[in-house]
């Protein structure tokens, strides 16, 4: 039967490890299984309090509710909630899963008449060449129970890219008329911004790299109006600010010649992309945030999460890689430069290659534009999730 009209459900398990970044995806992914293939989703998260600063409708101290056909529980030890298995499981980013769903599984697994549900591990978007070999893999447990590492990726051999089938339609109505950035930055309170200035977004962790860039744009040949909400981005420019940091609210403003700096509100997943597809330049960070900008058609810089023995430049690398194959060797040794020194935090560097880049933004903005259709790579994550389950 296909996961189309199967009446079991899907279970999607959820740590909040980095704020946003996890719960961003796998709320994007539950609601388009939801609205697109009819699924009956349960995702269990383990911190509300942060999911409701992408849902603001969200209460954190409910066990279950529904929002958008899925079903939201809270994923709380032991659970508050008896598990009922369904037809799969998602283990999101290797997060482990509570021991009462092991139990049910393995006693699934005992019983000779029931089927255990499919058991995934949702991984962690990677450009590395390595993730095609290992997509979809499967992997004996101790207890003799079987689960699969599906990788997200950019090639028909991993899992592919999470995107909703509207979405790029979505986008190209928006960006066709220019009135709908000057409103939406209206409804989030920020003032003084004309339609021919630049606006830069920034989602990022604490860098110096942004500090540096905030210097060089207050001699900016034309008005540059950085936005930025309150978070790990604002502490990196807390030696600008006028007013203390718990001071700071949504809809203030910063003027320091060339450069006003913008304190956003927070808000929802759709809010945030008509953010991403109104500026003219992106910071993000994490993999939520990263894939938006890119999906926004607009050049950005991917602050990537820190690892020991700095392997996140690894895979920053391996990303720049894929990114850049098509791009004239001059613009992609500039942006490529640029997304490094930003992540070294290398304050002269980010300044020069940020000029370097500024000569070419044309050509770069048309790769931009040119880069989701190809990405994609034909089939997003959600369709090639339920490929994958029917097959199995």
């Amino acid at each position: 039967m296909s996961p189309e009209t199967d009446n079991k459900h899907w279970d999607i398990f959820c740590a909040v490890v980095d704020n946003y970044g996890d719960i961003g995806v796998n709320w994007r992914l539950a609601k388009q299984l939801a609205h697109e293939y009819e699924l009956k989703i349960k995702l269990w998260v383990d911190d509300l309090h942060s999911f409701s600063h992408i849902l603001p409708q969200l209460d954190p101290s409910l066990i279950s509710q529904q929002f958008c056909g899925v079903d939201i529980l809270r994923w709380s030890s032991p659970l508050d909630i008896t598990f009922d298995p369904g037809s799969v499981i998602i283990e999101a980013f290797a997060c482990e899963l509570p021991l009462e769903v092991t139990e049910s599984l393995i006693a699934l697994k005992k019983d000779s008449k029931a089927t255990p549900p499919l058991w995934l591990n949702l991984e962690y978007l990677s450009a590395e060449a390595w993730v095609d070999g290992c997509h979809a893999l499967p992997s004996l447990q101790k207890s003799g129970l079987k689960k699969f590492f599906f990788f997200p990726g950019f090639t028909d051999k991993t899992g592919g890219l999470i995107c909703e089938k509207s979405l790029f339609t979505e986008r190209e109505q928006w960006q066709s008329t220019p009135k709908n950035k000057l409103a939406l930055f209206g409804q989030l309170g920020l003032q003084g911004i004309d339609k021919d200035d630049q606006c830069i977004s920034v989602f990022s962790y604490e860098t110096e790299a942004l500090a540096a860039l905030c210097e060089l744009w207050q001699d900016a040949r034309k008005r540059v109006h950085l936005l930025i909400p309150k978070g790990r981005s604002l502490h990196s420019l807390s030696h600008l600010l006028p007013i203390e940091y718990e001071l700071i609210k949504p809809g203030q403003r910063y003027e320091y010649k060339q450069l006003t700096i913008h304190i956003l509100p927070m808000t929802d997943q759709q809010g945030f992309d008509k953010l991403l597809w109104s500026c003219d330049v992106n910071i993000v960070r994490g993999e939520d945030s990263f894939l938006r900008a890119q999906w926004a058609a607009r050049p950005f810089i991917w602050h990537i999460y820190p690892q020991e023995d700095d392997y996140h430049l690894v895979k920053l690398e391996a990303f720049m890689q894929v990114y850049c194959d098509n791009l004239a060797p001059e613009i992609a040794e500039y942006w490529s430069a640029l997304n490094l020194a930003f992540n070294q935090g290398a304050q002269n560097r980010v300044k020069t290659q940020w000029q370097h880049l500024d000569s070419v933004n044309r050509p770069l903005l048309q790769h931009a534009r040119e880069w989701p259709v190809n990405a994609l790579n034909d089939a997003d994550l959600a369709s090639r999730l339920v490929q994958f389950v029917k097959n199995s």
